[in-house]
């Protein structure tokens, strides 16, 4: 049954991730505001809801540090895996403003959330509170940069037409897709792994945050094969800012979220902080401003890595 669930999740995050880019796109058109900024705000947030409803259950049912574990986890995941395989289905081209003011904002989140949790190994309502502000004063200058910006990327030019009803018809098939296929995945790997003896630490690291990532894997590779390739990078780029920003800020403003796992701090935000500050030098060197499909390969295979360390130690 674990491995029924796991089949139906997927098939329902592809067909979600089909609809959030349909819909995306179709609203860029309509706001006249680059699809950059639709896939770090509209699909990052839809793809982010697994992560936050995870969370938000576990704080309110006792067990808030699996909202730290998933969150981590996510972050490194769509790095290492949704980026890499992503790239893998074809280049992905990098517009300035990835390095300008989204890659920057990232690491200030991811920052700031290792030295809120480092000070006093938890994560409290009033820290919780200014991530979540952070992210509104964010949402705010990336849409007012995006009001002066043109869309000149070449999409498909039905979408122009789409009445608004549909478009949010779309959403709303791809928000519940989404959702309810996340739910399943997580279910289902969960009680696989829980088959094999697999600690729940070991768990919310890797298969759960893995399985609340796919989302942004299916948008991605979906995205990134209609050569909506501004999609794919801005919602992975989007969702881990949300991840820490709306998912733990939110979180931690119902209920304090204490670090229960002595190796997030030691190993896990590292690897967190790795992933995501390997960009850099990723997007420069050697073929600037692309993340071709050699890169892909090397997001993956550190990912590879970092789960046989994990479960090795598990």
């Amino acid at each position: 049954m674990s491995i029924l669930w796991v089949i139906l999740g997927f098939i329902l995050l592809v067909v979600g991730g089909e609809f959030l880019v349909r819909s995306s796109v179709a609203l860029s058109f309509k706001f006249n505001i680059s699809k950059m900024v639709i896939g770090m705000t509209v699909v990052s947030f839809a793809t982010s809801a697994p992560e936050l409803l995870v969370s938000l259950n576990a704080a309110l049912s006792g067990s808030p540090a699996i909202a730290i574990n998933n969150v981590v986890g996510s972050n490194i995941a769509n790095i290492g895996l949704v980026l890499g395989v992503t790239a893998m289905v074809g280049p992905i081209a990098v517009d300035r403003s990835f390095y300008k003011l989204n890659w920057p904002v990232m690491m200030i989140f991811s920052m700031a959330l290792y030295f809120f949790l480092n000070n006093d190994s938890k994560l409290s309502t009033l820290e919780g509170a200014s991530l979540f502000i952070g992210l509104v004063i964010f949402l705010f200058v990336l849409i007012k940069n995006a009001k002066k910006d043109t869309v000149s990327e070449e999409v498909d030019d039905a979408l122009a037409i789409v009445s608004n009803f549909k478009i949010i018809v779309w959403l709303l098939i791809g928000a519940t897709a989404l959702y309810f296929g996340s739910e399943w995945l997580v279910m289902g790997a969960e009680e696989i792994a829980l088959a094999v003896g697999v600690s729940k630490g070991v768990i919310g690291l890797s298969l759960i945050a893995i399985g609340t990532s796919v989302p942004e894997l299916a948008a991605s590779v979906i995205a990134a094969a209609k050569q909506e390739k501004a999609i794919s990078l801005g919602n992975l780029i989007g969702s881990n800012i949300f991840n820490i920003a709306s998912v733990l800020g939110l979180t931690s403003m119902v209920k304090q979220i204490p670090v229960t796992e002595p190796t997030i701090l030691t190993n896990d935000i590292f690897w967190m902080l790795g992933f995501a500050a390997i960009l850099i030098p990723l997007i420069f060197l050697p073929k600037q401003m692309q993340i071709t499909r050699m890169k892909g390969m090397f997001l993956v295979a550190g990912y590879g890595v970092l789960m046989f360390l994990l479960f090795t130690r598990g």
